[in-house]
């Protein structure tokens, strides 16, 4: 079954939903999204008598996860999503992975005499229930620890205004040891007998030290050659810790400099958000969400076949911090797609409700990522004009 809600549904995954005709969670939300295409909807009386019987359900987005919440059905699903939620018992639960790993639990009124002279700098805050990098904070000395502050409490309004509080809560944080080297995010699906299951790996890069945005994800055939058998050890151990089963993520890690894998954090009951888990059909041919429920292991050896140089991109066109977005009154799309060698798709957002003009996904090979790196450290204000301007 899926779970379908803001803040997108792909036109691809909406022709997922058509082909397979799973049925959907009955919400105006999920009506709204897929109007017009011809979906399976099912009541919640249904839904729950479903859930019950074991059926596996895929969300696109965690504001959907609330559903699941409310019918009180399927106890070990819901400790399965609220072991990934909760920031806090997801550290918790693998403790004995990583047991050199610092945390620590606050609340924003904690925050002006909270104690962080045992945390080793640099380290990170951010909402123990977050989203899309949503509130993250490095704090790379003691001394800028007041100015952290300022921002996360001149945050949390924001934060709420934009997604509901089962997706991103400032009101509860964790504070954790920051996490050198290089970031990955991995979709992956724990089958019925707790076997994790790869259908992607990219890589997250950041345009400096500081940055903590998801402006750019690749995924290559170099990724998931040196990547897939390590990543997939890791999450075996995990699933282990935390009893995952018929459970699909968005795993987020990073990989020191001597290779140990340290999770970020673990998205539960969905691929990448915002349906960026399209990028694997794009990149490797296959249908992720088909696979998840047929039960389907990808066949890496014959798909990366004669693909040694292949790349796949995913680039967010955010809107920089400083416009006020009310007063936006035209997107360069034509120059936003220029950046690009091969535009697979470009998806517009609405840019009055999100923070983002736009999703592009973009077919490339291992040096077009590596100028991709360097163009898009850029000002995306280029491309936004404003009644101001």
């Amino acid at each position: 079954m899926f779970l379908l809600d803001d803040p997108y549904v792909s036109d691809f995954l909406i022709q997922t939903v058509e082909a397979l005709n799973l049925p959907v969670l009955d919400t105006p939300n999920a009506r709204r999204l897929t109007a017009g295409a011809n979906i399976p909807f099912v009541d919640q009386i249904e839904f729950t008598s479903r859930l019950a019987l074991g059926q596996r359900v895929l969300a696109n987005s965690e504001n959907g996860l609330e559903h699941l919440a409310q019918c009180g059905c399927h106890d070990d699903l819901t400790r399965q999503i609220e072991v990934c939620k909760d920031k806090i018992a997801f550290r918790t639960t693998i403790a004995d992975l990583h047991p050199e790993y610092q945390f620590m639990r606050a609340t924003p009124e904690e925050l002006d005499s909270f104690d962080i002279s045992g945390m080793a700098c640099p380290f990170i805050i951010k909402p123990a229930r977050g989203f899309f990098s949503l509130g993250v904070h490095v704090v790379n000395s003691h001394e800028e620890w007041p100015d952290v502050v300022k921002a996360i409490n001149a945050e949390q309004a924001a934060m709420n205004a934009d997604y509901p509080a089962g997706v991103v809560d400032p009101g509860v944080l964790i504070i954790e040891d920051g996490i050198p080297g290089e970031e990955y995010a991995i979709d992956l699906y724990y089958n019925g007998d707790g076997e994790p299951v790869i259908t992607n790996i990219m890589h997250h890069h950041f345009m400096s030290e500081d940055d903590v945005s998801d402006r750019l994800y690749y995924t290559s055939a170099a990724i998931i050659t040196d990547w897939l058998e390590p990543f997939t050890a890791y999450a075996e151990q995990m699933g282990r810790a935390c009893e995952f089963r018929n459970f699909p993520m968005h795993l987020e890690v990073r990989v020191t400099d001597d290779g140990t894998i340290v999770p970020i954090e673990a998205n539960p009951l969905r691929f990448a958000g915002w349906c960026v888990a399209d990028i694997t059909n794009h990149a490797w041919g296959f249908n992720p969400y088909e696979y998840y429920f047929t039960d389907t292991r990808p066949d890496w050896p014959t798909i990366l076949q004669g693909k040694d140089d292949a790349a796949c991109a995913m680039v967010i066109g955010d809107v920089p911090p400083e416009i006020d977005r009310a007063t936006i009154v035209k997107i360069d799309y034509d120059g936003f797609c220029g950046l690009f060698d091969t535009v697979l798709e470009l998806r517009k957002i609405n840019y009055t409700t999100y923070p983002v003009f736009a999703f592009v996904f973009a077919r490339t090979n291992l040096s077009g990522i590596e100028t991709l790196k360097t163009t898009l450290a850029m000002d995306f204000s280029q491309f936004i004009s404003t009644k101001d301007a």
